[in-house]
């Protein structure tokens, strides 16, 4: 069985330095991916198609990312079934927090997983996550990659202990 995509959506093409995190992160998966510029304000009949769409075009997780009103993660939630992550992009007004609070406060019955504020990276883990529910193979690179992480805490370790002989 293959593994399904992830849509990554952006509010914006502003959003790309940060949302790059998160692709980053799925190539380093191999996890399938499309990304796109749509906006629950500016072209909201082309994000609802698309949300509408997305599982029968091979998506099995919806990264969004948005910053100020932020509702393209809601949006995109309510018009499907998929899981849907949401990215509260920095703003230079209000740090974020607009983006975070917008994103996160859903009415019951439609859910946006919420990560930090510019926390595409996170984004990007957590889809993992969800289609490794379903795909062995995903599952053990999600393994290794704890596994890697904590060899990598392991020798920052012993570099500061070997410091610490120093002083």
């Amino acid at each position: 069985m293959a593994v399904k995509k992830v849509a990554v959506i952006m509010g914006s093409d502003s959003d790309f330095p940060t949302v790059s995190k998160a692709i980053k992160k799925l190539k380093a998966f191999e996890i399938p991916y499309e990304v796109h510029v749509m906006s629950a304000h500016r072209t909201p009949e082309k994000a609802v198609s698309f949300a509408r769409g997305a599982k029968a075009a091979g998506f099995g997780v919806i990264i969004a990312a948005a910053g100020m009103a932020a509702h393209l993660a809601g949006f995109l939630a309510a018009n499907t079934t998929l899981p849907v992550i949401g990215v509260p992009i920095k703003s230079a007004n209000l740090g974020g927090m607009e983006a975070l609070l917008a994103t996160v406060q859903m009415p019951s019955g439609i859910p946006v997983a919420t990560v930090a504020i510019d926390g595409a990276e996170n984004a990007a883990i957590l889809a993992a996550q969800m289609l490794a529910l379903s795909d062995e193979a995903l599952a053990g690179k999600l393994e290794q990659a704890k596994k890697d992480m904590e060899e990598g805490v392991a020798r920052k370790d012993a570099v500061i202990q070997e410091r610490l002989k120093d002083l």
